[in-house]
């Protein structure tokens, strides 16, 4: 996973929209678009743009595709700003 990638994706409201409604479950491309006043077009874009970063994984049932949350980066991520935090008492320099 590359961080740039990730931050761009996050950086979108849109693309944080869609990364939230997968939290309850994977969507096909056309429920994630039905949610929104844009084009599929636009859509796909936004949802490539969550595939290249890693947020999202796609499987394909037949003739649709369904978009999940890709947990695993998600809890990268979070470790990594728990880290430049500095969430454990001990890591803090004196």
């Amino acid at each position: 996973m590359a961080f740039a990638d990730t931050f761009k994706a996050l950086s979108d409201p849109v693309r944080r929209e869609i990364l939230m409604m997968l939290r309850h479950g994977s969507l096909s491309a056309g429920e994630i678009a039905g949610q929104f006043d844009m084009t599929g077009a636009t859509i796909s874009y936004h949802l490539s743009i969550l595939k290249k970063a890693e947020l999202v994984r796609e499987t394909k049932v037949k003739n649709y595709v369904y978009y999940g949350l890709n947990t695993s980066v998600v809890e990268e991520i979070m470790l990594w700003l728990s880290e430049l935090k500095g969430g454990n008492e001990d890591d803090k320099e004196v």
